[in-house]
C-alpha cells in the first residue's frame, strides 16, 4: 500500500516551538516498521517554521513573510536533521523534498516531482516533503500542508493519505464548545453539510485547521484515495488505520 502521511506542527513541537522527541522517535520507528512490512511510505512534515520559532528563541510566530522565510531556514535545518538520524537508526534513507505552488502548476515541473518522487520510491527511499516556506510568497505558496498532502497523494496514485493533527477527527460540533459532540467515524459523499463543519482556525504555531483538511479530503477522494484524520499523539495508531480499522475520521474514495 501506497501511504501519505502528513504530521502538523502542533503535533511535531511543543506549545514553546521546540521539538517533540518522544513523539518524533515514536513516529519514525513506526513509520520504518511499516516500511519494513513492504509499505511505500511518503511523509508530508510541518514543523519548519514553528520550529524556526523555538529554535530562534522568537515569542511568536511571525507575521510577515520575511519573518517566515527566516524561520523556516533555521527550522528545515534542525527538522531534516532529526528526521536523517531517526530513520538512520532503523536503516532507511530518507529525501528531501521542497515545494512551491508553482512546482505543482507548471506542467513539465510537476512531471519532473513526480518522476522523481517514483524513482525514490523504486529506490525504497522516504521522500520528506515540505512546502519550500523560505522562498514561497503569496502568489505562489500553496498556503497548508493538509492540500499539499493531498496534492502528494493525487500526484502519486497513493492508495490512503493519513492528516494526523491535534484532533481526533472530524466532530458534528466544535468539541471544545459543545459537549454532545460526536465524532464522525465514516464520511462517504462531502456534502454542503459535511464541508459546512469545517472551521478556519489552526494552532498558534501551524496555519491548518479543518477547513484545510476537509479541502484536502475534496483532493483526495477525488483521485480515487482514502483519507482519514486522526490524533497524532500516538503514532502507533498508524497500524490501525493502515489495517483498515476504525480511527478517527476516513472519509471514502468516490466509487466505494
Amino acid at each position: 500500500m501506497k501511504t501519505v502521511v502528513k504530521i502538523g506542527t502542533s503535533t511535531l513541537a511543543h506549545a514553546t516551538g521546540r521539538l517533540n522527541i518522544k513523539r518524533i522517535e515514536q513516529l519514525c520507528k513506526v513509520l520504518s516498521d511499516l516500511k519494513n512490512a513492504g509499505h511505500e511510505i511518503i511523509l508530508v512534515s510541518s514543523g519548519a517554521i514553528g520550529m524556526g520559532v523555538g529554535k530562534l528563541g522568537l515569542p511568536s510566530r511571525p507575521r510577515d513573510t520575511a519573518g517566515k522565510q527566516a524561520a523556516a531556514a533555521v527550522g528545515q535545518c534542525e527538522l531534516m536533521y532529526t528526521y536523517d538520524k531517526l530513520f538512520a537508526e532503523y536503516n532507511h534513507t530518507v529525501a528531501q523534498i521542497l515545494l512551491t505552488a508553482e512546482d505543482l502548476r507548471h506542467a513539465d515541473r510537476h512531471q519532473n516531482f513526480e518522476n522523481t518522487m517514483s524513482r525514490l520510491l523504486a529506490l525504497s527511499v522516504l521522500p520528506i516533503i515540505n512546502e519550500n516556506d523560505t522562498v514561497a510568497t503569496e502568489e505562489i505558496e500553496i498556503g497548508d500542508n493538509d492540500t499539499l498532502a493531498a496534492i502528494v497523494a493525487e500526484s502519486t496514485h497513493a492508495d490512503l493519505l493519513v492528516l494526523l493533527s491535534d484532533i481526533d477527527g472530524l466532530y458534528t460540533a466544535d468539541p471544545h464548545k459543545n459537549a454532545d459532540a460526536q465524532l464522525i467515524s465514516d464520511v462517504y459523499e462531502l456534502d454542503e453539510r459535511i464541508l459546512a463543519l469545517g472551521g478556519s482556525a489552526g494552532s498558534s504555531l501551524g496555519t491548518g485547521g479543518m477547513a484545510t483538511k476537509l479541502r484536502a479530503a475534496q483532493i483526495a477522494t477525488g483521485a480515487g484515495c482514502d483519507m482519514v484524520i486522526a490524533n497524532g499523539r500516538d503514532p502507533e495508531s498508524l497500524y490501525d488505520i493502515l489495517d483498515g480499522k476504525a480511527v478517527g475520521t476516513r472519509f471514502h474514495a468516490k466509487g466505494e
